[in-house]
């Protein structure tokens, strides 16, 4: 089964800091086969709380998504957002 980063941010308060982010985190991602089905775009909130943007990334298998989110490559990106942005990251199992 394939495995997903579901990303739903609700608050950025730096968007260069967001870009500087995606610049590094992009490559990172790509190094592990993770292809991005979702980066923003226009989106309607049903339920919970409004997101600025919504991100999601299919990776070949769920243990792949779990090592690119733990890889040196990955985290030098993640480390970038650190007070920057307030998002919900996740990694799922599915189809």
């Amino acid at each position: 089964m394939k495995g997903y980063w579901v990303c739903i941010y609700e608050k950025i308060n730096n968007f260069e800091k967001l870009k500087e982010y995606t610049g590094k985190a992009k490559p990172a991602i790509e190094k592990f086969s993770g292809k991005f089905l979702v980066r923003g775009g226009k989106n309607r909130t049903n339920d919970g709380v409004e997101s600025p943007r919504t991100v999601v990334v299919e990776f070949p298998d769920y243990d792949t998504a779990v090592k690119c989110y733990d890889s040196t490559e990955y985290q030098k990106a993640h480390n970038i957002l650190k007070d920057h942005v307030v998002r919900h990251h996740q990694l799922v199992e599915g189809n």
